[in-house]
């Protein structure tokens, strides 16, 4: 296998994960702590922005790259396996049928959160 058939799997498999938090999330069955960490990973990577622009060089890819695979990870660890394996039939299921990425609105708020807070804390820094 090459190096760029395993970086497609790769990618595959977390696009998935990120789909089966998204389910993970809508099911009353998750616990209270995977939940939150699971709605916070799916709110950030279906938001149509980033929180680090990706025109930033370098940094604008370390959130793509680095930072929402090791929530994915994290988030997929903490759900129960029984959940987990649910969540995951359902992600697949919904991949081969090929249905439009969801979307959520609260990654847009998150995201303008953080950036209001990191503009907050400039001002405020600057003002002193």
């Amino acid at each position: 296998m090459t190096i760029l058939q395993n970086l497609r799997q790769w990618a595959r498999r977390i696009k998935r994960d990120g789909v089966t938090l998204w389910f993970a999330c809508k099911d009353p069955a998750t616990p209270l702590l995977p939940k939150v960490i699971a709605a916070f990973v799916v709110a950030y990577a279906l938001s149509p922005i980033d929180l680090i622009p990706d025109f930033i060089p370098v940094l604008g890819y370390v959130d793509d790259v680095l930072l929402l695979p090791a929530l994915i990870w994290l988030a997929i660890r903490l759900l129960p396996q029984r959940l987990l394996a649910e969540c995951r039939v359902k992600a697949d299921d919904w991949m081969q049928r090929g249905e439009a990425k969801p979307r959520t609105a609260w990654g847009i708020v998150f995201v303008v959160a953080v950036w209001l807070a990191v503009a907050a804390g400039i001002w405020w820094w600057f003002r002193l």
